[in-house]
């Protein structure tokens, strides 16, 4: 019996669309935050005297189909012929865009591998982890991580950038809705690489990224940073509204705090926006500037408003 912890991560530059389905190998790169707020616990146990897997979160026995395949590639790794019982604790809200199946996949995969007696390096750990999410993959590590999209199973894994920034940064995430979104973000991939006019574009601009914001990391570069985590957001949004039928994962609150960072940058605060498959809006800046930016957005969404910083990797709490 192994229990671990997992948190979510936020991308900068965004993971959307996938090349592979079965290995889910990404069409770009992607650049993360992994944040110290959010995370989920998951305790695994194979039993001999189990059916089937089973899955329990928050109490409540649910659809064991996606967690059934992590734990069949653990049996077949360890040579374990035993069925799992999983319980989970999601300390974020599901299917919000708030990185859910990050923080749980990942956290799934360190406890099953470590309970079938599996001594995974991180790297395998994180290629182990992309087969349930692919975010899950960059949620292994923590502070700041890439995903290389790679060619194949072996190539495609995340791990810690070379340098990360000293900046003190800091995600401001406005909880515009805790609801469940109309679309989930393997829906809404498909989609938009399936029937979107501007995904290519997206892949080309969303690649060419990489290497600037790992420079801009590197040296600190808020502007760039910034100017570079909304282009990828941003970006990434268009494709999907220009998908057929058209949605949108965006509600009207949600421009409503853009807007209000727009606002906040054109009086000199370094604030920029970001949206993930889901309506919550994510404001990175620097902890000099959390509180004016919480002060501005307080008379709007008082109550919803969350500070994370740069979160840690993906660890065991305890083995039995």
């Amino acid at each position: 019996m192994t229990t671990a912890r997992a948190h979510t991560n936020i991308a900068l530059i965004k993971y959307w669309g996938k090349r592979d389905s079965q290995l889910i190998l990404p069409y770009t790169s992607s650049i993360s935050m992994t944040l110290d707020e959010f995370y989920t616990d998951t305790q695994v146990v194979f039993d001999a005297a189990l059916t089937a897997d089973e899955l329990y979160l928050d109490g409540t026995k649910r659809d064991v189909t996606k967690v059934a395949t992590v734990l069949e590639l653990v049996r077949q790794q360890a040579h374990e012929s035993r069925f799992a019982r999983v319980t989970s604790t999601n300390h974020v809200p599901e299917t919000a865009g708030l990185a859910s199946s990050a923080s749980a996949f990942a956290a799934l995969t360190m406890a099953a591998s470590a309970a079938a007696g599996l001594k995974l390096s991180h790297t395998q750990l994180s290629r182990l982890a992309r087969r349930g999410s692919g975010s899950a993959s960059r949620s292994v590590d923590g502070g700041f991580v890439i995903w290389h999209r790679g060619t194949d199973d072996q190539s495609s894994f995340a791990e810690p950038i070379r340098e990360q920034p000293t900046l003190p940064l800091a995600m401001v995430v406005v909880m515009v809705s805790g609801k469940k979104k109309s679309q989930t973000s393997r829906q809404g991939m498909a989609q938009t690489v399936a029937t979107s006019p501007f995904y290519p574009a997206f892949v080309e601009q969303n690649q060419a990224a990489i290497e600037p914001m790992l420079h801009a990391l590197a040296t600190d570069d808020l502007a760039t940073i910034g100017r570079l985590t909304e282009q990828s957001s941003f970006q990434m949004h268009a494709a999907i509204m220009a998908g057929n039928p058209p949605f949108s994962y965006f509600e009207p609150e949600t421009l409503t705090a853009w807007h209000m960072v727009q606002t906040l940058r054109d009086q000199g605060i370094p604030a920029y926006a970001t949206m993930d498959a889901g309506p919550n809006v994510k404001i990175l800046t620097t902890q000099p500037h959390v509180d004016t930016i919480l002060k501005a957005l307080e008379p709007e969404f008082a109550g919803r408003l969350t500070v994370a910083h740069p979160g840690p990797a993906a660890q065991i709490l305890s083995e039995e």
